[in-house]
């Protein structure tokens, strides 16, 4: 069914959906190539171990969110028990010092991502999975190593 659906298309539409298919297989081997197809490193005593069962512990609710100020790292999560309407109620479940971790997109400019890492200053890491490929977070990392490559381009950055 899908070669008669590919039969059917243009030979321009055809080189557009195999570009298509093209790109999704290398994203997906980039995202494995990083391990960012894991929730976490699999230590459970390094630093993003112990962050995952408090973090667990606060609240089993799968949604998070991450938030980043300038020196600090902040997760939020709905109450533990959840019931209707209560998703909406999030609370602050866990903050980690800039000096403790930082927020990094390891597939920045060279595929799209709904993927992020935390990374503890131990080496250990855990993946943030958003809610779209391009989040704000992405957005900003995006900016900050645009604005780094400013700097160093132009020899004042100490």
């Amino acid at each position: 069914m899908e070669d008669l659906a590919e039969w059917c298309l243009s030979s321009k539409e055809r080189d557009r959906a195999r570009a298509r298919a093209h790109d999704a297989k290398e994203q997906r081997e980039a995202v494995s190539a990083h391990a960012l197809d894991q929730l976490f490193d699999g230590d459970w005593t390094a630093a993003a171990g112990q962050f995952l069962l408090h973090w667990y512990g606060h609240s089993s609710h799968p949604r998070r969110l991450l938030v980043l100020t300038p020196d600090r790292i902040v997760l939020a999560a709905p109450p533990k028990r959840v019931s209707v309407r209560q998703t909406e109620r999030m609370v602050v479940v866990a903050e980690i010092a800039g000096a403790d971790a930082r927020v990094e997109d390891p597939l920045l400019g060279v595929h799209r991502s709904d993927r992020l890492r935390v990374l503890f200053h131990d080496g250990s890491w855990l993946t943030v999975v958003t809610d779209e490929e391009r989040s704000e977070i992405h957005m900003h990392l995006m900016r900050l190593s645009r604005s780094d490559a400013d700097v160093i381009g132009t020899g004042s950055h100490s």
